[in-house]
């Protein structure tokens, strides 16, 4: 985001970057079998979510185009958490490809942990991302993410340990990492663990909100 400041507004002089956050103690796995029970037909089926505005430069056509992937070597579901224009183009996607089934759009949820929580798999295959929000919430609650490596999101996920970063266009490899993941059980607990671990090291309130307490109190002196 300050290098696209600085060449979209000009800004010659420094811009200080402070990361975004989460509230730790809220943002953790919990135990809800019950909401997994209500959309996992079996034990078997993995859950996949993708959760954002759904706006153009979410992509969510290739959501769905990587789901289908994962789908076909993988027994899964496709969660979609959220609202925006582009969200029916994701269903149409979906019913063409014969994911309809598949498929559930939930909308708008005040309470994202809970569906986080029941998640195996996180996709995030954005055209951009200034930093990845989304993505850092779903690593703190343990569940390993599969994003295309545009803006900040490299420096949230380190590919391979707490997630997986693929070249824009790289549907098969976003697929092929999610398979991966989903498919091993050591491999799915130590991303999701890597995970969890690099939020708390890094990113949780405790540790970024006296950063920026700091630096107002610099720019008032």
């Amino acid at each position: 985001l300050r290098a696209e400041t600085c060449r979209a507004l000009g800004v010659k002089r420094q811009i200080e970057v402070i990361p975004n956050f989460l509230d730790c103690k809220r943002y953790r796995r919990t135990d809800s079998p019950a909401l997994r029970q209500r959309y996992c037909r079996d034990e078997s089926e993995r859950i996949v979510l993708h959760m954002s505005n759904f706006r153009p430069v979410k992509r969510v056509e290739a959501v769905i185009d990587v789901f289908s992937r994962i789908a076909a070597a993988v027994p899964s579901r496709l969660l979609l958490v959220g609202d925006g224009p582009d969200l029916s183009k994701a269903l149409d996607r979906a019913s063409s490809l014969g994911l309809g089934a598949r498929v559930e759009a939930l909308g708008e949820q005040d309470q994202v942990v809970p569906l986080l929580s029941i998640s195996d798999l996180f996709l995030l295959p954005s055209q951009q991302e200034s930093f990845g929000l989304a993505a850092l919430e779903a690593m703190a609650c343990g569940v390993p993410v599969v994003a295309s490596s545009v803006g900040g999101l490299s420096e949230v996920i380190d590919h391979g340990r707490t997630g997986f970063l693929h070249r824009l266009d790289d549907l098969d490899g976003m697929a092929a990492s999610g398979i991966l993941v989903l498919s091993d059980k050591d491999l799915h607990a130590a991303i999701a663990a890597n995970g969890r671990r690099t939020v708390k090291e890094r990113f949780c309130a405790d540790l970024i909100v006296p950063r920026y307490e700091a630096f107002y109190g610099a720019l008032l002196q």
